[in-house]
């Protein structure tokens, strides 16, 4: 019987912990936790379950990756504007330190060390926020106003110097706002309008220069209609193959990107991606979901959080098409 040497051209590798970046083929011995491992690249897309939040709420803001995530805010009834700030190590949340002000439907951008809350509400006061906090990896600090107070606006950015927010709204009827806005660090800017006034999101996800939204509300209808940012101006491009408000979306940029749950007429599982040209169905989350938390890329995303309906903790962990992931050899 031919050896793995002999089939591969190596040896079984013996580490103390799992390589950061394996290749697909790739097998290796953990002699900490004395399991035989291997690299292969996954056919499709799926979920997976993820750690629990500590605090189950719905309609809380995200940024970060897949294993390097924050979740601030929320709503869970009575309390409509929560503080719980919680960051994801890519196996468990952790409570950190709380917002200045509780809120929910904020906008969430930037990384696990360098996030923005933007805008967002508490029903219970009521409060519409014209105030954005700024995240320095420890704690939470109020920033310069937003133009236009709302709820339930998109946002995007790289960190918590660079943000782009839109859509939204404040007081009833809940029109939606086309308004956009773009953060340099020290204030926000008045850009170019989304062509599709609209709140709600089913996603949004990108960079200051290069964003992505699609679904949303203008009570009603819902919406499939999805619009790219050059920089300077939003262009509509591919509609979703299904109307969702109330999901969630990742993504780097507007050339990629995951949308999952919703409820255009009732609370959804289904999941889509992005191509930077059309849309399609993949594989569903493993529980319907309303208002989820979302962070990371199209091929590594995080849902977290949501209402199904009530709150929830759950987290699922999205491996896409394509990626390298890590498997254990049992011996049944």
């Amino acid at each position: 019987m031919a050896t793995y040497k002999e089939i591969s051209g190596t040896n079984v590798e013996v580490l103390a912990s799992d390589p950061t970046n394996p290749v697909e083929g790739q097998v290796w011995y953990n002699s900490t936790t004395g399991a035989l491992k291997g690299a292969s690249v996954s056919l499709v897309g799926s979920w997976s379950t993820g750690g629990s939040l500590n605090t189950a709420r719905s309609a809380l803001g995200g940024a970060g990756t897949q294993t390097a995530a924050l979740g601030f805010g929320g709503v869970a009834a009575p309390v409509y504007g929560l503080a719980v700030t919680e960051s994801y190590n890519g196996s468990a949340w952790t409570e950190l330190n709380d917002l200045n002000s509780g809120r929910g439907r904020a906008g969430g951008a930037g990384t696990q060390t360098s996030a923005l809350a933007i805008a967002g509400d508490d029903v219970n006061i009521p409060v519409y926020y014209v105030q954005s906090e700024s995240w320095n990896g420890t704690s939470w600090s109020e920033i310069a106003d937003f133009n236009t107070q709302r709820s339930y606006v998109g946002a995007a950015g790289a960190d918590n110097t660079s943000a782009l927010a839109f859509g939204g709204f404040n007081t009833p009827p809940p029109t939606g706002y086309a308004n956009t806005e773009s953060w340099n660090g020290t204030s926000w800017t008045e850009v170019n309008d989304l062509n599709q006034a609209r709140r709600d999101f089913a996603g949004s996800n990108g960079i200051q220069t290069s964003a992505l939204v699609y679904g949303g509300t203008q009570d009603p209808p819902s919406f499939t209609l999805t619009e790219s940012w050059n920089g300077t101006s939003w262009t509509e491009v591919g509609d979703l193959n299904a109307a969702s408000t109330a999901g969630g979306g990742a993504g780097a940029d507007n050339t990629s990107a995951l949308q999952f749950g919703g409820n255009p007429i009732v609370i959804g599982a289904q999941t889509e991606e992005w191509n930077g040209t059309s849309w399609t169905e993949v594989a569903d989350l493993s529980e319907a979901r309303s208002s989820p938390g979302a962070a990371g890329i199209q091929t590594a995303a995080l849902a977290f959080g949501g209402s199904p309906p009530g709150t929830t903790t759950a987290t699922e962990e999205w491996t896409g098409a394509g990626a390298t992931i890590t498997k254990t050899f049992t011996t049944s």
